[in-house]
């Protein structure tokens, strides 16, 4: 116990130290790391790797193997067999028993073999290029679905951080305005129904605080999981919501030249209809022959005793050479319906490439025009937020001048809030549909 006890003493300050670990990231750094550290774009890294040792198991079925076996046998019971007696100089029609061999044997063999032809081999050869490409190309697309979801946990992070300092703004102001006229209300003044209004007001905007503050826990630690690190580690985000929105307003890359070819759900689809080909390659491959060679050398040890091993015991050697020829002639047409099979899917596929290009041409003109929307409603957004701030000041001092009711400043107060969410959700858009825009373009 004091052994575990002093122990414990001495690691809890790197505990401490462990659980206090902060990670600051720009949206790019971000980025960065997750395409090293993302759970999914780690399993892909180590699928391609996969593909590359598969490749070359592949192609080393087709060359040289060897093989060593050993064999020990001891009858226990031997085997008898009944000879004429009469080659023993017996009576004929009588016969005399016995016993071959001696009850122990040993045997130690070597065999190399060469596969001489075969088209299934070849065919599969052929194919491990194309199964490298898939590898390369989802591992590609991994990355670009990694990039897009960071930048999306991003962005909920800094929304819903600006959602609270926004609400504890409109809070302190509503508490002093609630002050204000619960003061005046009780020197007879004014009404009661204007304390209840700012009371309403003011309930309804702490309400919203409370979850803004639970939703900027809950965002950072999506955005953690997605960078491939603890959901509770301290996070700090570098950038702001407003300068990172501009930076993402690029019309020109609206203009881009866009080649369907870098699409990476183009190369994908490019994979399937290369595997259908291959597949219609390797079942008319099995209508040929196969043709494989070997030789091998070992030898072959008797006795009475287990004593193989020793020096003296004599062994016999044998050598064998030869080939297999193996011929397919009748399979009651399960090879062509085989064939048939593996034609029907490659049209399948090659129909489906078609269906991909029309796809992602429409992608891209959706994602362009979600993109220019976007844009402008952060340029209105920008503006209805300048006009509702300057409606809602103008109200507070109608209010305190006397000049408005408590229901038109609440009035005024729900759409300068609104508009509020209005304008940092129009940010958050930019930088999505920027996102989706360029995952497209494959940039």
């Amino acid at each position: 116990m004091r052994t575990t006890l002093i122990s414990f003493l001495l690691l809890l300050p790197w505990f401490s130290s462990a659980q206090d670990t902060i990670a600051s990231f720009s949206l790019d750094g971000a980025i960065q790391y997750a395409l090293e550290h993302n759970y999914s774009a780690m399993n892909a890294s180590r699928d391609l790797v996969d593909a590359q040792k598969q490749k070359w198991e592949t192609i080393a079925s087709g060359l040289p193997q060897i093989t060593g076996d050993i064999s020990y046998r001891n009858q226990l019971k031997q085997p008898v067999s009944q000879i004429p007696a009469e080659f023993f100089g017996g009576e004929p029609g009588t016969y005399q028993e016995v016993v071959f061999g001696q009850p122990q044997s040993a045997s130690a063999t070597a065999t190399l073999r060469q596969q001489i032809f075969d088209g299934s081999y070849i065919v599969g050869v052929q194919a491990t290029k194309t199964f490298l490409d898939y590898s390369q190309n989802n591992k590609e697309k991994t990355d670009l679905d990694v990039r897009k979801a960071v930048v999306e946990a991003y962005g909920n992070v800094l929304l819903a951080q600006e959602s609270v300092l926004i609400s504890e703004k409109n809070k302190e102001t509503l508490e002093k305005n609630l002050y204000e006229t619960r003061r005046i209300y009780e020197n007879g003044l004014g009404d009661e129904e204007s304390v209840d209004q700012l009371q309403i007001t003011l309930s309804s905007v702490d309400n919203q605080l409370k979850n803004a503050q639970r939703l900027e826990k809950i965002t950072l630690q999506m955005l953690n999981l997605v960078l491939g690190l603890p959901t509770e580690t301290q996070t700090v985000l570098t950038e702001d919501l407003d300068v990172l929105t501009q930076k993402q307003i690029d019309l020109g890359l609206l203009d881009s030249d866009f080649k369907i070819e870098n699409n990476v759900d183009f190369k994908l689809a490019t994979n399937l209809q290369e595997q259908r080909y291959f597949e219609l390659k390797l079942a008319k491959s099995r209508a040929l022959p196969t043709l494989n060679a070997f030789v091998n050398y070992g030898g072959n040890s008797f006795s009475d005793s287990f004593n193989f091993l020793s020096s003296g015991q004599p062994w016999f050697a044998s050598s064998i050479l030869g080939v297999d020829l193996s011929i397919p002639i009748f399979s009651s047409l399960g090879r062509s319906a085989s064939t048939q099979r593996a034609k029907i899917a490659l049209e399948k596929a090659k129909t489906q490439l078609t269906e991909a290009q029309e796809q992602i041409r429409l992608q891209l003109e959706s994602a362009k025009s979600d993109y220019i929307l976007a844009v402008e409603q952060y340029g209105t957004s920008k503006e209805n937020l300048e006009l509702a701030e300057r409606i809602e000041n103008k109200n507070q001092i109608k209010y305190s001048e006397g000049l408005a009711t408590s229901f038109e400043l609440r009035q005024a107060q729900t759409q300068l809030y609104t508009t509020q969410q209005e304008y940092l959700q129009s940010m958050v858009d930019v930088i999505n549909k920027k996102t989706e825009l360029e995952t497209i373009l494959n940039q």
